[in-house]
């Protein structure tokens, strides 16, 4: 019989909902695991597996975490066989996470779909629908099992380099719509939804991956904002939450009214008060806490990484999301049970709560199917068409004072291309734009401006600024960086728009008005896949009309832009 230790009626209710047969085995397994306390905090941990898929197979054979979060390659067949592996091996089912977010964070031999704030742009609920559903299921063929979405921050300050393109935009009844289909379709393909980034991000223009964040509200303003958000997802059963390394001073100070600064600013994720008394006692939420990457500066700036790991497990977070030393971070966490910094109480509910995800998501119960089925659920005909009608319905025309669009090869034919290529701090040096080449193939006669060009605007018909920056970890800022983008100091203070048309197109942050509020057309196209691009150039063609309404404010208070 196992010990009454375990928390197992925290399971049979909301979001859990286990049933006897299903309480018995994680009974089970915390009982089997109870004589091995290595093995037990392991569960804990999530490992991120960059690189090669072949090496991590022994690695994980030996380190045997609760869960991993798979940085995919382009061959499907190796990550499938990855995966299968890895879950063949493990005693314990492991959870598989993903950052499910579309665009560059689809996966990449799957089928292409589109960002959340370009699915906010077509802001259509049954296209939502479609788009996670498909996005879903090739998850779920892959072997992914629990996907760190949806993103419910606010794109409140314009010049946040982390939210944007991630998040639904900046008006939280629309986030509320499109993040609540979202929890239900991962959750009914057999996917964890995870609410993030708590308690809410969007109101510091800075990047919780270099500097710890903060959350500026009045509790009465964060109630009607996050509060709402949180509390729908909730309702809707999600079944995690991922703390941030985000402070929220107005929370700390209800409470403790002569708090210091060390506890205002302290991060959501090492912060009892936010994941204990707020999420937890106020919220009532009862599904899984995991922690944001815990190694992420918004933490390590604050506390450094062993301590932070076992403070993140003491203030209510029952898993804590990548390490780059396990075994040391095991010793830390027995050192702390040991000197009473943590409680085997805590230990014990954290794990009831992991084990208590698996059951949920019936991975002990889950029949494989053939690597042959699987690969044949991903990038099919259908899901592919539903992905292009979601990119067609995203574009939009943000300003055209001249009335540029559409163009043609006969009006427009000599192009200069502006661009410094897509920029990803993930995918390593920027990636040429294929929307040049789809040009020249419908007749246009497009130059590649190469920085520090002396160019003549008499030369062409046409000036097109692409930008293609999606909001990716460590950006810091985006903005418009003329010097970087010309070349050359002299080159970057030129405007060609009273000497020859010209436009501006964003593939990813939609904000670049800021920095050029006179330029003449803009279009906001939010994603930076070839797909999204060709949706681009049959709305400036005229082939397709521009459908999509700014989910934020893309003039960014400015009435200097509109003009």
């Amino acid at each position: 019989m196992i010990s009454d230790k375990y928390p197992l009626h925290l399971l049979t209710g909301p979001p859990f909902n286990l049933q006897a047969k299903d309480l018995a085995w994680v009974a089970e397994q915390a009982e089997a695991l109870s004589g091995d306390l290595d093995r037990k905090i392991a569960q804990l941990f999530v490992l991120g597996l960059h690189g090669p898929a072949a090496p991590w197979i022994s690695e994980l054979d030996h380190l045997r975490p609760g869960g991993v979060t798979r940085f995919f390659s382009e061959s499907g067949n190796d990550e499938l066989e990855l995966l299968e592996t890895i879950q063949e091996r493990a005693d314990i089912p492991l959870l598989v996470s993903a950052d499910l977010e579309g665009s560059r964070m689809s996966v990449p031999f799957g089928t292409q779909v589109p960002n959340p704030l370009a699915l906010a742009a077509a802001d259509d609920i049954d296209l939502t629908r479609r788009v996670y559903s498909l996005l879903a299921d090739e998850a779920q063929a892959v072997g992914t099992n629990w996907s760190f979405t949806p993103v419910v921050d606010i794109n409140a300050a314009f010049r946040s380099a982390i939210v944007a393109t991630r998040g639904f935009g900046a008006d939280p009844e629309l986030i509320e719509r499109h993040a609540l289909v979202q929890i239900e379709v991962l959750q009914q393909h057999g996917i964890a939804a995870c609410l993030k980034h708590w308690p809410g991000e969007g109101y510091d223009d800075r990047d919780q991956h270099l500097v710890t964040t903060v959350n500026p509200l009045s509790m009465e303003e964060w109630d009607a904002t996050f509060g709402k958000l949180y509390r729908a997802g909730i309702s809707c059963n999600v079944l995690s939450v991922m703390s941030a390394h985000i402070a929220m001073p107005a929370f700390v100070r209800s409470l403790v009214p002569d708090a210091g600064l060390e506890e205002l600013y302290r991060p959501a994720s090492m912060s009892r008060l936010l994941n204990l008394e707020l999420l937890r006692g106020r919220l009532g939420f009862n599904g899984l806490i995991v922690s944001d990457a815990s190694e992420m500066a918004g933490a390590t700036s604050y506390m450094a990484a062993a301590p932070a790991k076992v403070e993140m497990l003491r203030a209510g977070c029952d898993m804590v999301l990548f390490t780059g030393d396990l075994p040391g971070d095991i010793a830390n966490i027995k050192e702390a049970l040991k000197d009473g910094r943590l409680s085997h109480a805590r230990l014990d509910e954290a794990l009831t709560r992991v084990l208590g995800l698996k059951a949920a998501l019936g991975l002990h119960r889950r029949q494989p199917q053939s690597r042959q089925q699987r690969l044949g659920r991903i990038a099919r005909p259908q899901a592919k068409a539903t992905a292009k009608e979601a990119f067609a319905r995203a574009p939009t025309l943000v300003k055209d004072v001249s009335g540029l669009f559409p163009l043609t090869p006969k009006t427009h034919r000599r192009v200069l291309v502006i661009s410094g290529g897509i920029v990803s701090p993930i995918h390593g040096d920027p990636i040429p734009l294929a929307l040049p080449a789809m040009m020249r193939e419908r007749g246009f006669n497009v130059t590649l401006f190469s920085p520090g060009d002396d160019w003549r605007p008499e030369l062409y018909d046409l000036v097109l600024y692409l930008l293609a920056e999606e909001t990716l970890l460590t950006r810091g800022h985006i903005f418009l960086d003329w010097a970087r983008l010309m070349g050359d100091f002299r080159m970057a203070m030129k405007r060609p728009w009273y000497q020859v048309p010209t436009a501006l197109i964003s593939f990813g942050y939609p904000y670049y008005l800021y920095d050029a509020p006179r330029m003449p057309a803009v279009i906001n196209a939010y994603a930076t896949s070839d797909e999204m691009q060709e949706a681009v150039l049959n709305c400036m063609t005229g082939v397709a009309p521009f459908l999509g309404k700014s989910p934020v404010d893309a003039f960014c208070g400015q009435d200097q832009a509109r003009i």
